[in-house]
């Protein structure tokens, strides 16, 4: 297995100088954003730009990453692909490809992304529109030699209606994404922080969705007592004054997840891809200098693992 990272967490930093420090702390992968220039979301950056990136630059990246020991393992793109606004979802379904394209020009296997979710429909109709929508991104990705994967996280909030934001984000509905589509080439960028907060058995998950795991997020997740106490598992209500709940991010190792189970199935299932490390963790954020000592803590723990 790979350790990586993925690139948004150090900001609008050159891709070169993220691969140099990645190569340096003896990273071998890193997950690369792929975001549209224009773009206002929190954790996301346009490393490369999908939309005007050329083979000449594809090939350039390629060269310097092998110098540097280093892999693609993915490039990352996660927005709402079931947005309720047509203009909008259109635009987003069109920068995937984009991305997709510049994945085939880099010889990246992989492309991840959400699934989202329509905020004027009920969850029946949401899967609908999702059988038609990514399966049609899926096929145009099997025709490039690439595969798409999603990323199982909540994004509550996310849509203004204090409701998860994706249709995506457990087991029941891995279990419908993959009835409505089959392909091959769609599976899952597991994440298991975001079981934590859900209460859900995520090795149980592990062992049930093997053989759609294409790619790992090494993220940790931390349930605080006394706001559990105090919020519920349906988490704060009033006084929105912070980005605190009864959980946060947190580095590999700091959290409640349980790692040596966690690699010891995957390494039962054959899973020979990249752990990623998605840093959120707002204790290790602030500076260029504390975010690389949030990665270096969370290398050091998960090579001695791996």
């Amino acid at each position: 297995m790979n350790l990586g990272f993925l690139t948004v967490c150090l900001g609008n930093m050159p891709l070169r100088e993220k691969a140099e420090f990645a190569a340096k702390t003896r990273f071998t992968a890193l997950e690369v954003a792929a975001w549209p220039k224009r773009n206002d979301r929190d954790y996301s950056s346009c490393d490369i730009d999908a939309e005007n990136l050329t083979q000449q630059e594809a090939d350039e990246i390629k060269k310097y990453m092998a110098e540097l020991g280093l892999e693609i393992s993915s490039l990352a793109y996660y927005d709402n692909n079931l947005h309720s606004d047509p203009a909008l979802r259109a635009a987003i379904g069109g920068h995937l490809r984009k991305v997709i394209d510049a994945a085939a020009m880099l010889g990246v296997e992989l492309v991840g992304t959400f699934v989202g979710r329509n905020s004027n429909l009920g969850f029946k109709e949401n899967f609908d529109e999702f059988q038609q929508v990514f399966g049609g991104h899926v096929k145009y990705a099997k025709s490039k030699g690439v595969k798409i994967m999603i990323e199982n996280c909540q994004m509550f909030g996310w849509l203004g209606d204090g409701y998860p934001g994706t249709i995506s984000h457990t087991p029941e509905q891995f279990r419908e994404m993959f009835r409505r589509v089959p392909d091959d080439n769609f599976g899952l960028n597991f994440d298991p922080s975001h079981f934590v907060p859900q209460y859900i058995d995520y090795i149980k998950a592990i062992d049930e969705f093997k053989d759609r795991i294409f790619h790992f997020h090494a993220k940790d997740a931390e349930i605080l007592p006394e706001n559990l106490y105090s919020y519920g598992v349906y988490n704060r209500r009033l006084n929105h004054d912070d980005n605190s709940g009864y959980w946060r991010y947190r580095m590999p190792s700091l959290g409640q997840v349980d790692w040596d189970a966690v690699i010891s199935h995957l390494k039962a299932a054959k899973y020979d891809g990249t752990i990623s490390i998605e840093h959120e963790d707002r204790l290790y954020e602030g500076t260029a200098e504390k975010v690389k000592e949030g990665l270096e803590l969370g290398y050091k723990f998960l090579s001695e693992l791996v």
